[in-house]
């Protein structure tokens, strides 16, 4: 495997090795078509209008490059005071891979500015083209800074656990994207809920947990633990691997969003989601309709 692949998935994925996610050189940041495709993406989040693929100004299939993408918009962010408080994985369901056309996982940035109060209201607008999975959120006790993160050293770091709600969004046009572009517009991040009521991990099974989200009371989209990677801490462990081999780990105080649990459902403003995981409870959301502020 060479220093461009990503690690395959599966239920045994927290063993893959770190030799095969290198740090993309920060050479790769200044390149004339990676700021390009920066800009592009950057400009649909301010204007509110998507914007086409940025893969055909990337390499085919260059995650590397994908990374730095993103890389040069985190910065930004970071630049113009937005703070990161974790790392959202995405791609981690089966289901949500076929809906997108893609075979493995990726990694986004979570901004404090991304949060939405449990049961809070969207403002209509604020997202292009909103759609909504269920998640399973961990919060770190302590650092992960290994390149080779076990499911053990996960639930050693790991403080407590809630359900979540991720609003992903895509700036791209109709969601035609491919692996390239999502990992491009940070793992096509929007904004996330989190449940209120912190739960230990100790006696919790995570893959065997069950999961239903709602919109507006009829069931849009069910899943387990299991669909997660085989399991959410395998989700976390590659994560963890991922990032520490990139020269970027999780520390303490982390939040991490897992993957979802199953596909992934459309929103629309008056929509209403709810989602219930066994063992761990409850978390909804709302979009306001046309007009409608905060």
């Amino acid at each position: 495997m060479t220093a461009r692949e990503v690690p395959r998935t599966g239920p045994d994925v927290a063993n893959t090795g770190p030799d095969v996610v290198k740090a993309a050189p920060d050479v790769l940041k200044t390149a004339p078509d990676v700021v390009k495709a920066a800009d592009i993406l950057a400009e649909a989040t301010r204007t509110g209008r998507a914007c086409p693929p940025v893969r055909p100004l990337l390499p085919d299939g260059d995650i590397d490059a994908a990374y730095a993408v993103q890389r040069v918009n985190v910065d930004r962010g970071l630049a113009a005071g937005r703070r990161i408080v974790g790392r959202k994985i995405g791609l981690t369901s089966p289901a949500v891979q076929r809906q997108l056309s893609v075979d493995q996982p990726d990694f986004g940035a979570l901004f404090a500015d991304m949060a939405v109060p449990e049961s809070g209201v969207v403002a209509a607008g604020r997202l292009l083209q909103p759609k909504v999975e269920a998640e399973i959120a961990l919060v770190l006790g302590a650092d992960l800074p290994h390149a080779e993160c076990t499911v053990a050293d996960v639930l050693r770091a790991v403080d407590f656990a809630l359900p979540a709600l991720e609003i992903v969004d895509s700036r791209i046009e109709g969601w035609d994207i491919r692996l390239v572009d999502t990992v491009a517009d940070n793992a096509s991040s929007g904004l996330f809920v989190l449940g209120g009521t912190p739960v230990p991990l100790s006696g919790l099974d995570l893959r065997g947990v069950r999961m239903t989200m709602t919109r507006g009371g009829e069931a849009v989209s069910e899943g387990t633990g299991a669909d997660c990677l085989g399991s959410p801490l395998n989700a976390a462990a590659w994560l963890a691997s991922t990032v520490a081999g990139r020269g970027d780990p999780l520390r303490a105080g982390d939040l991490v969003l897992t993957g979802a649990l199953g596909p992934m459902a459309v929103a629309a403003p008056g929509d209403r989601f709810e989602a219930r995981i066994s063992q761990l409870g409850r978390v909804a959301v709302e979009f306001a309709a046309e007009g409608e502020g905060l």
